[in-house]
């Protein structure tokens, strides 16, 4: 699949390039993008909830009243669980919520994703470009020339660019990502994909 290569005014320039096959035409596999997202997800959570049990919650382990003759059912702590301002019971405890997924299976899954955004047309090579230093005006700009200007973009650079990526941190639904650190959530997350030239080759080395 070729695609023409945009220059950082937003016009399509005279060059085009061909998307390798490996990466942007390979068969989808749901299973492995799935499974993908999950890790990512999963991994991304804290974990540190925690709430308070029996033997942590403040209050006196006094008996309540007497066992026998008050009618009332027999009542010991008042930390009990069963009681307002007791312990919880079964309350979530600090864990880790981490899984694991092959390395061949996370890059099956990038591939995966990258195709079908290449299926649906949403993917887009610019020239390289940099910044001197960060402007999200400029970065507007580049975007609203190509027509992107609202929508949910990815932008992949070919190699880590602190002014640029600090420029799409104030841009609403933009993603500035180094090729070599996009994830599958990050592609799935985006509605254009659009890749510096330079990106395309830390893609095929990093994926093909």
């Amino acid at each position: 699949m070729k695609v023409k290569i945009h220059k950082q005014d937003g016009s399509a320039s005279s060059k085009s390039v061909a998307l390798s096959e490996a990466i942007f035409g390979v068969e989808p596999n749901d299973h492995a993008i799935w499974l993908d997202v999950r890790r990512i997800q999963a991994n991304g959570r804290q974990g540190t909830h925690k709430a308070k049990e029996k033997g942590e919650v403040a209050g006196s382990t006094r008996k309540l009243y007497r066992q026998k003759g008050t009618g009332n059912a027999r009542a010991g702590s008042a930390k009990s669980p069963v009681r307002r301002s007791g312990g919880t019971m079964f309350g979530p405890r600090p864990r880790n919520y981490g899984i694991k997924v092959n390395k061949k299976t996370q890059k099956v899954a990038r591939r995966s994703a990258l195709t079908y955004k290449a299926q649906s047309e949403a993917v887009r090579v610019i020239e390289d470009f940099s910044f001197d230093v960060p402007s999200s005006k400029a970065l507007k700009g580049l975007l609203t020339a190509l027509e992107l200007g609202g929508r949910s973009v990815l932008l992949l650079t070919a190699s880590h660019s602190l002014p640029i990526a600090r420029s799409g941190q104030n841009v609403p639904k933009v993603t500035v990502r180094n090729a070599q650190d996009v994830s599958t959530l990050d592609v799935m997350s985006a509605e254009i994909i659009l890749v510096q030239q330079g990106a395309l080759e830390s893609l095929e080395q990093q994926l093909g």
